[in-house]
């Protein structure tokens, strides 16, 4: 109310405790296809940047969703294949045949999904073949580390092993520094999130890159993600915070 940015774990809590994260998805969701319905209505599907939402534990058990999503895309004519929905691997595993048909029914119509913060649940892999994701975000917990810690920085590698014979694309998040994010090349993961690659920013501020993206015409190191085939477009600067491929 008074102007000030709320963090989400200033709130999100509260909001699971009193049952409130199902609607806060689908306001979020909702918000955010209206946002960008105008501005990609008609621009091509490969010059248009993705864009990921972060979904509630709550949500993966309500059988109601991808029916309300299907309606969102029609009003708001988005096309499916610029949407990456993200949900953590704990929410995942507690509801884990909700988790499975959700994201199902999603990536049938095209939707992209992502399974975030993997490895801080300490789980088995085995649970992956159940769930058809087409990214592992790699808890940054262990990426912080990983340059002066060989047990974090040999768990970086077997995710990133185990997404590749899976044919699941990796994203390491919480990267820092340069000296990580060429510890994370050497080892081939796919992309990179953090700080030391760009912090984030108001849609509105670097809505103006989108030219200069789209306009880029030689491949370099550093990218945004591209929503088809899960692969990355190429441009001189970082035109969307957070991502990077090599």
């Amino acid at each position: 109310d008074n102007g000030q940015l709320v963090l989400p774990m200033a709130f999100v809590p509260a909001a699971e405790r009193y049952n409130l994260m199902q609607g806060i998805d689908r306001k979020i969701v909702s918000m955010a296809f209206e946002a960008h319905g105008n501005r990609y209505r008609y621009v091509d599907i490969d010059l248009t940047p993705s864009l990921s939402l972060n979904l509630s534990g709550a949500t993966m058990g309500d059988e109601t969703f991808a029916q309300f999503v299907r309606e969102q895309f029609s009003r708001h004519q988005i096309p499916p294949q610029i949407i990456c929905f993200e949900v953590t691997e704990t929410a995942a595993i507690a509801n884990l045949s909700g988790a499975a048909m959700l994201i199902k029914e999603l990536r049938e119509i095209g939707c992209r999904f992502s399974l975030d913060d993997f490895g801080s649940g300490l789980s088995s892999f085995a649970y992956l073949k159940g769930l058809p994701v087409d990214y592992l975000k790699i808890d940054g917990a262990f990426v912080k580390n990983m340059a002066s810690d060989p047990i974090d920085c040999a768990m970086v590698q077997a995710i990133n092993d185990i997404g590749h014979v899976m044919g699941i694309e990796t994203i390491a998040e919480c990267v820092e520094n340069q000296f990580t994010l060429d510890m994370l090349k050497r080892m081939g993961i796919d992309h990179a999130q953090g700080f030391g690659v760009e912090r984030p920013r108001l849609f509105e501020v670097f809505e103006s890159d989108i030219k200069d993206w789209s306009q880029a015409s030689e491949p370099d190191a550093i990218s945004a993600a591209r929503p088809r085939e899960s692969i990355a477009f190429f441009a001189p600067t970082p035109p969307f915070p957070g991502l990077v491929k090599h």
